[in-house]
């Protein structure tokens, strides 16, 4: 089995105000599809990971990584 691929779908969806039914008509995909990314049930195929990163304007190492990223809490204790 490969490694899972993390992703920060959840959080730029809340950051954007997007649910889940409105990315997953936008991307062209069933929504429990993005369900399934978000919780790295699935890894997405490259086009549809390029595709997630387009629609939040952002590159794809943003969205999607082989390693985990850090937690939000972890970061907001490092000093500034």
């Amino acid at each position: 089995m490969s490694d899972p691929v993390h992703n920060r779908i959840a959080l730029l969806r809340a950051e954007q105000g997007v649910s889940r039914r409105d990315l997953a008509a936008a991307l062209g995909v069933h929504y429990q599809t993005v369900g399934y990314l978000e919780r790295g049930e699935n890894s997405p195929s490259l086009e549809l990971a390029l595709r997630i990163a387009a629609f939040f304007a952002v590159p794809v190492e943003s969205v999607f990584s082989l390693t985990p990223y850090p937690r939000v809490s972890d970061e907001a204790d490092r000093p500034a």
